[in-house]
């Protein structure tokens, strides 16, 4: 599964698997817990696929963190657990992603990452690429 049927919704614990659209929103799955919730267009959403990590230069797709983690980790869960204080965390993070804004990437971004990266990892979800990158590199098997 890519991270393009992950989502984050505001105010709501986890992560959700996006399972089908409706009229007024869609139905999503949680991955915490495994209930299926309806959720209105007007909810904050997040697909992951989406979200990027501020750097010194660019902006970095949160795929590319998860696979920088995975490959420091050995495809296993962190070392770390988000709950562990600030400066653990910050030590974590500088050495998954050394040139992160320090002054735009707080605390509790490092947080929700780890968080999400060990609540996929729980779910075997550990290939990161978005469906477009899957689609190439089978092609390129071909």
């Amino acid at each position: 599964m890519s991270l393009n049927k992950i989502l984050s919704i505001a105010g709501k614990p986890g992560l959700y698997k996006l399972l089908t659209q409706t009229r007024a929103g869609f139905v999503a799955e949680s991955l915490l817990d495994g209930k299926k919730i309806t959720v209105s267009f007007k909810n904050n959403v997040s697909v992951l696929s989406e979200i990027a990590i501020y750097t010194l230069e660019e902006e970095v797709p949160l795929k590319d963190i998860f696979e920088k983690i995975k490959e420091k980790e050995d495809g296993g869960k962190t070392t770390v657990s988000h709950k562990d204080d600030k400066i653990k965390l910050e030590e974590y993070f500088f050495e998954v992603l050394p040139n992160y804004d320090e002054d735009r990437v707080y605390a509790s971004d490092i947080k929700k990452v780890i968080q999400w990266y060990n609540l996929l990892h729980d779910h075997g979800i550990t290939e990161f690429a978005t469906e477009e990158e899957e689609k190439v590199a089978s092609e390129d098997k071909e």
